[in-house]
Order: C-alpha cells, then sequence, then structure tokens
C-alpha cells in the first residue's frame, strides 16, 4: 500500500462509544474521541462485535476490579485504518480479529512457560481496556487475530470468544466421546459442530422447558437434548458447562462415570451449593477454563478455515445493544447477538 493509498484512510476526530459508569447504571451512549494507536497498536473500523455473556457481567458489576467508564466487547471483526510507530505499514486495510486477551507482560513465569492466559497483569478486552461497543478501537496487533476469508464480518465475530473460549474447553474436557453440553448458546452451538465433526456424541443441556434451544441442539447434530434439571440418557465422559450456574457443577459430576470431567468454562459463575463427596468420588475431576493464548487463537482459526462451522448469528445495531443484550439474559437468541456496523 503506498502512501498516497494510506492517506486516503480518513478517520473522524470524534465517535460514538457505548460505556458502563458505574454499577447499575446501564450502557450510555457516549461521544468520545476516537482513541490513537501507541506503538504496538492498530486502530481498527469495528465492522462488527459479538456480544457475549462475559459482556453481562461487566454490565452487572459482577467482574473485580472494574474500572469506569468501561466499553465493553470482547469479539470484534475490524479494519485496520492507522498503525502504530512499531506495525508494519502493510497492516493498513487489513482485516483482523480482537479476541478477550488484550496483551500480557511476556515475562512472567506463566507468559514464559506457554501460559500467557495465566499472566497476573493481562489486560482483557472489553474489561480492562475498552472494547468493541464503539466505531473505533484499538488493538494490539501483537494479540491480533487473522480470520479466514469464507466468514463474513457477523459470522467471524462469535469465533473470536465463544469459539476460541469453547475450543480451549473442549481440549481441556480430553478425549470424550460422550460429551455434554450445559447452556446451549454461542459457545456451545459451534462446539456442537466441532464434536460432531470429530465424531462424538453431543449431549445438550438447556434451561428447563426450552423445547426451541433443544430443537436448536438436535438440528446441528445432538444426539439427546434435554433441560439442565434431567439426566442423559446415558453417562457422559466429560461436560463442559457455559453457563453461569454453579448449582450445574454437582448436576454435571453426577451424569459424568467414574473418570470423567467437568471443565467450567465461564469467566464468572454462581457459588457452587455444596454437593456429597460421591459425586466426585470414582476419579472424577472438575477443571476451569481461564481466558485462551495466542497459540489458542492461531490453532482454532486454523480449524476453523478447513472445518467450515455455520455461525448462527443475529444482527443488531451498536444502538440496539441494550436489547440484544436484554434477549441475552432472558435465553431468547439462538446462536450468537452480533452488533454490525451500519
Amino acid at each position: 500500500m503506498t502512501t498516497e493509498m494510506r492517506d486516503e484512510i480518513k478517520v473522524p476526530k470524534m465517535m460514538r462509544a457505548l460505556r458502563v459508569h458505574g454499577p447499575g447504571r446501564g450502557l450510555s451512549a457516549d461521544d468520545v474521541p476516537v482513541p490513537s494507536p501507541s506503538d504496538d497498536e492498530v486502530l481498527l473500523r469495528v465492522l462488527a462485535c459479538g456480544v457475549c455473556r462475559t459482556d453481562l457481567h461487566v454490565l452487572d458489576s459482577e467482574l473485580p476490579n472494574l474500572r469506569y467508564p468501561v466499553t465493553p466487547g470482547h469479539e470484534i471483526v475490524g479494519r485496520v485504518v492507522r498503525v502504530g510507530a512499531g506495525v508494519d505499514p502493510e497492516w493498513l486495510g487489513r482485516r483482523v480479529g480482537v479476541p478477550w486477551l488484550a496483551r500480557t507482560c511476556g515475562t512472567c513465569r506463566y507468559c514464559n512457560t506457554g501460559l500467557e492466559n495465566l499472566c497476573e497483569s493481562a489486560e482483557f478486552t472489553g474489561y480492562t481496556v475498552p472494547g468493541g461497543y464503539a466505531q473505533y478501537v484499538t488493538a494490539d496487533a501483537r494479540y491480533s487475530l487473522q480470520i479466514p476469508d469464507r466468514y463474513s464480518n457477523a459470522e467471524a465475530a462469535p469465533l473470536l470468544c465463544a469459539g476460541l473460549i469453547g475450543y480451549r474447553a473442549y481440549r481441556a474436557a480430553g478425549d470424550a466421546p460422550r460429551l455434554g453440553l450445559y447452556g446451549f448458546g454461542a459457545a456451545a452451538h459451534l462446539l456442537a459442530q466441532i464434536a460432531c465433526t470429530d465424531q462424538r456424541r453431543v449431549y445438550a443441556f438447556t434451561r428447563p422447558g426450552d423445547r426451541a434451544g433443544q430443537e436448536f441442539a438436535m438440528q446441528l447434530g445432538a444426539v439427546w437434548a434435554g433441560g439442565s434439571d434431567e439426566a442423559p440418557p446415558e453417562p457422559l465422559d466429560a461436560a463442559i458447562i457455559f453457563a453461569a450456574v454453579g448449582a450445574l457443577v454437582p448436576a454435571a459430576l453426577a451424569a459424568v462415570r467414574s473418570g470423567g470431567r467437568v471443565v467450567c468454562a465461564g469467566i464468572h459463575m454462581s457459588d457452587i451449593p455444596t454437593f456429597p463427596y460421591r459425586l466426585l468420588w470414582g476419579e472424577r475431576s472438575i477443571a476451569s477454563v481461564a481466558n485462551l493464548t495466542r497459540a489458542d487463537g492461531a490453532a482454532f482459526m486454523r480449524l476453523a478455515s478447513e472445518v467450515y462451522l455455520s455461525p448462527v448469528v443475529e444482527p443488531f445495531a451498536l444502538a440496539e445493544a441494550p436489547g440484544a443484550l436484554s434477549r441475552l439474559r432472558d435465553g431468547r437468541l439462538r446462536g450468537a447477538a452480533v452488533l454490525v456496523d451500519t
């Protein structure tokens, strides 16, 4: 791209951003200055941003150390319109994805052992740094991901958290021929497609009485679907919990066989109630998945380029974010809600 062509990318001085200014105050539509990228950053025109349950945890002030105002959104698809001094100008015009992990220190014991997802100085998109509920956003180029061309902007957005975190949880579950998925939302609907491709038997658990959600799961290849208050027809080898409901942990333990594993995939969960030791006995185990690494991102995007996933998305304009979040909270979405550039 020539200097003349780079100069043609016009960027306004002001933009619209939806921000949370404090506990219980909801989203505020603010006109704020367009940020400037630092040396290792790029400035993106936001093309799409997925709506994730973690955004509800930000809105509800359920995450620790929130610094207000905060702009939610960590499933960002954007076009690079400016680059920092340390970024190759060839990035200009490129479509990239911005995931939950915004940056890490790069020097701690976790970063040095391939566990940057556990970095104690990590920053997170839409939580500790501004996210994609805005017209423009800056992102560290080193933590941005290349998105397979086969996905539209709206389809690509849920890959960046629902897909990524779901895939890390999937690998944490191990070799599980019979896999239970508790909470059949954006992450589970993508993961079910991957598991079915791998010839695994998927058992979907929805909110009790959610027949539409259960039919949706069966359409995506589940061999059984029922309420989270039901027992599967056979013992599971592993279960992944996407719903932020601690009471599902003992329910999932009761559903897995001896030696089975329960993986908690959310950043936040209500308290796990006490349960009898017999549910854990038999060498069952409970694990959690925390964040993601850049290696996770690269591996999942390779998979998404080889296996055509069919993200089910419902588009919303940026101004409609409160309605999208409300529908997510009430379980009235199929697949993923995505804010799109209009």
